[in-house]
């Protein structure tokens, strides 16, 4: 008895499907799937910390907690802005993806350290620091990512 089963893997079977996209379908593609700009990001982040730190005020009535949940937001914004600007003078100096992937892991890294400093910078900077409020504002404008890319132009559009 012979064995019937063909010697190609799952991965073979997946790469002989694609078809790579012609330059006209690739234009097509990109129209519908415009490009999101990573500052309408951060300005999205800046009007949501605004608003946390309005509604905790709102909310709490307590000027010392809104300082808190804004500077929680402020935490993620700066640290956005630094990382923008970083990954936008390497997008536009580098000639090669490792330069590319390169600046990426060191402005991340410069981002993260920020913040961190930042967060250590906390209890000097605030009187009558509220962690749980700025952890609230930076919770909430991180995730500011998720809505900027869930809600731009083109996402449901299919043809």
């Amino acid at each position: 008895m012979t064995n019937s089963v063909s010697p190609t893997t799952e991965v073979e079977d997946e790469d002989s499907d694609f078809k790579p996209l012609t330059e006209q379908e690739a234009q097509e593609w990109r129209k519908r799937h415009p490009a999101l700009s990573v500052w309408r990001v951060v300005m999205a982040q800046a009007v949501v910390g605004a608003l946390v730190t309005l509604v905790v005020w709102l909310v709490s009535g307590k000027s010392h907690i809104a300082v808190s949940a804004g500077y929680g937001s402020l935490a993620v914004v700066l640290p956005s802005v630094l990382f923008a600007r970083g990954m936008g003078r390497i997008k536009n100096a580098a000639s090669s993806a490792n330069a590319v992937l390169t600046g990426f892991f060191g402005w991340e890294m410069a981002k993260i350290a920020l913040t961190v400093a930042m967060l250590a910078a906390a209890p000097k900077l605030i009187d009558a620091l509220s962690w749980l409020a700025l952890l609230a504002g930076m919770v909430v404008t991180m995730k500011t990512y998720w809505i900027a890319l869930w809600a731009r132009p083109g996402v449901r559009k299919t043809d």
